[in-house]
């Protein structure tokens, strides 16, 4: 009964690869880790920043979808350009994604109060599906059953970031190479890696000395039409404790809360939602980051 469960989720997964487009993690607290979706952020700041993602899926399904990820990243010392690294898995079921990636940005300045960062990365990607946890009902696929398969792909991404002390503004493009995928010897639903675009946005407005109200948004594109959008409000108490809640069309309702401690460690926690007939058989999605600042090099 376990194994044709995977089969099904497998056989859903790709389905829904395919129609949504989507194949790279998600991140419900994108304004907060927007490294990992855009390599020019990396130099923005004036320190070297650390960052974990730990996102618990459909919580209640079998084997729902796992991500971690973390990252590193800050600028040169004296010159105006940051580096930075990521490293990630994403597992479903018999299936899982493992990515590591370098990135370099330079960023020149516009004007007094504004900069733009132009950033480049490439990573290295393994996909990988465990056939001895799926049971083939057609007599032809039963070499599937005793087989690992796993495959490696590099791949790149650029980004742009324009951004000033009160507002930001970003679009990058993931997967360029649009590099094909064998699993078990044979095309499947994923045998093409499709660019995913990115496009946020985000304005601090101090309401007064201690609040800040900061509304965010972030819309995802995949070549060559599906698109999908969501939208947060956060307020931010003296710089250390935040609130916030978003709407992701069409999927989900979320809530978040945050506490920045000695302006040295961050932490963010985010519940999704489901408003789909998905959330008959789950119980929403968590999200968990962890951060922590070094000391200002610039």
């Amino acid at each position: 009964m376990r194994s044709q469960k995977y089969i099904l989720l497998l056989a859903t997964l790709l389905c829904t690869m395919n129609v949504t487009g989507q194949q790279l993690p998600h991140y419900t607290q994108y304004m907060f880790n927007d490294f990992v979706l855009n390599p020019a952020v990396a130099g923005v700041h004036d320190y070297y920043q650390i960052k974990t993602s730990h996102r618990f899926q459909w919580v209640g399904m079998t084997d729902p979808p796992l991500t971690n990820s973390i990252s590193f990243y800050g600028p040169h010392a004296n010159m105006d350009m940051g580096f930075g690294g990521t490293v990630y898995t994403d597992v479903t079921g018999p299936t899982s994604r493992t990515g590591i990636s370098g990135s370099y940005a330079y960023n020149i300045a516009l004007n007094p109060d504004m900069r733009l960062s132009m950033g480049l990365s490439f990573s290295m990607l393994q996909y990988r599906v465990d056939g001895t946890q799926l049971t083939a009902k057609d007599p032809s696929d039963m070499f599937i059953q005793g087989i690992v398969s796993t495959t490696y792909v590099p791949d790149a991404g650029v980004g742009v970031y324009l951004y000033a002390d009160d507002f930001y503004a970003g679009v990058s493009v993931a997967q360029l190479l649009n590099n094909k995928l064998e699993i078990f010897e044979e095309k499947t639903g994923l045998n093409k890696l499709n660019s995913h675009f990115y496009i946020t946005g985000g304005y601090r407005y101090e309401v007064d000395p201690d609040w800040i109200l900061e509304p965010s948004a972030i819309v995802k594109a995949t070549a060559p039409k599906q698109y999908r959008f969501e939208v947060t409000t956060k307020v931010e108490w003296m710089e250390m404790v935040w609130l916030a809640t978003g709407y992701r069309f069409h999927e989900a309702i979320t809530v978040m809360a945050g506490y920045n401690y000695d302006d040295k460690f961050y932490f963010g926690y985010a519940y999704d939602i489901g408003i789909t007939d998905l959330r008959k058989y789950n119980m929403g999605s968590h999200e968990i980051m962890i951060g922590y600042r070094f000391n200002d090099i610039k």
